[in-house]
Parts: structure tokens; sequence; C-alpha cells
């Protein structure tokens, strides 16, 4: 059972004040804490930041209706991570294949930058999409921010789980976390990231996935 946040989830006094003062000035809003999208049992769990104001927090669905959503969808829609076509709303009939999006804060924080103390609050949602079963096996991260968010919810040392683009760290556990730059449109402007290197670490997430189901299937015979 993956625990989640209530529509006026309390825990942050700042989001709290931001979602009622968005939901005054657009009423037709999401304007609460978005949920996961995907099947729960994906192997694949990709981790943003948190909700963009008009983008997730507007629409309703992690990655949705912003420049990070177009650019993150296409990757996953190429690499058969999703099926149908994005078109920036809840009910475009996007479906995603093996693979579940979430985010290490489910509000919209001002200026898309949430405290320190609003990562620790929503921590247990994460906590909860890392680890309900059937767990994710392989974890993939968007931005330095998300990734330290998944380290702490995991329990593990910051030091010796550092964030850089296109990292494969394995995990105690036996779990990959890959790492990415955030597709966001600042980083794509600046260059520090290109869809090329965003379509790199998804092709690198579905490659260990069939990976892993090929070596499971073996196993599996060996046993039989």
């Amino acid at each position: 059972m993956r625990p989640a946040p209530i529509a006026d989830c309390p825990r942050c006094p700042r989001l709290v004040a931001y979602r009622a003062a968005l939901r005054s000035s657009h009423p037709d809003w999401h304007n609460a804490p978005v949920p996961s999208f995907g099947p729960p049992d994906a192997r694949l769990l990709v981790v943003g930041l948190a909700p963009g104001r008009a983008g997730a927090n507007r629409t309703g669905r992690p990655f949705t209706g912003d420049y990070a959503g177009a650019l993150l969808y296409a990757a996953l829609l190429r690499h058969g991570l999703a099926r149908g076509r994005y078109e920036a709303r809840c009910d475009d009939g996007l479906e995603l294949v093996d693979c579940r999006i979430t985010n290490a804060v489910r509000c919209v924080p001002p200026a898309n930058r949430p405290l320190p103390s609003e990562l620790a609050a929503c921590r247990a949602f994460l906590v909860g999409e890392l680890e309900a079963p059937p767990r994710p096996e392989v974890i993939l991260v968007l931005g330095r921010v998300a990734h330290a968010a998944v380290v702490a919810a995991l329990g593990l040392r910051p030091g010796a789980h550092r964030f850089a683009h296109g990292t494969r760290q394995v995990l105690p556990d036996g779990r990959l976390l890959l790492a990415s730059y955030h597709s966001s449109r600042y980083n794509v402007a600046t260059g520090r990231l290109t869809p090329p290197m965003l379509e790199a670490v998804v092709a690198e997430a579905v490659r260990v996935l069939a990976e892993r189901r090929s070596d499971g299937e073996s196993r599996r015979r060996e046993s039989a």
C-alpha cells in the first residue's frame, strides 16, 4: 500500500499558502498534491523534483503540460515505455508501460524550489513508491535534488552516492540508480542537457530492464 497525500495536505505551510493563492487565481487548475502516474508494479520508477506551476500543478499529472514533460514523454514513447500520444493533458489517453513517474515533492513550490523541510515532509510518500511491493528494479532520477531525495529515502550515505549525469550506481539491495539532469527548459536552453543525452539514459534503463528480465527467465528455466 503506497501512502499518498490528501488533497488538502497540511504538512508544508508555505506550500499550503501557495496552493491557496493559485486556487484563487486559477480555480480551474488541479492545485493539489499530484499523484504518481503509471502502473504500481512498474519495474522503472522515474523521480522528478516537484510539479511545475503551470504544468503538473495545472493538469494533475506528473510532467504534463510543460516543456520538461514534452521532452520526457517523447523519450519514453520512443523507447517503448509509453504508448498512445502525449498531448499535454490528463485525458490524452497516454499510458506508461512498465514505468511509473513520481516527484520528490508532490505540491508545487514557489519558483520550483522546495525547501529541505518540504522534501523531508514529503519523504514518506517517496519511500512508499520505492519500497511498496513489488519494488521498482531501476530508479531514474531527474536532477540533483531528486537524486538526493531518493538517496535519503533509501537511507543511503550521500557521500557514497553522488549525483552526476549519466551515472549508473548499483545499490546495496541490488537495484540500479540512474541519473540524468532534469529535463527542464532551462537545462536544455543552456546546453546542460540535450534530448540525445536524455534519450541515452532512458535507453540505458530499457536495456537494463531487458537484461534483468532475461536473467530472471533463465534462472526460472534452470530451476524448473
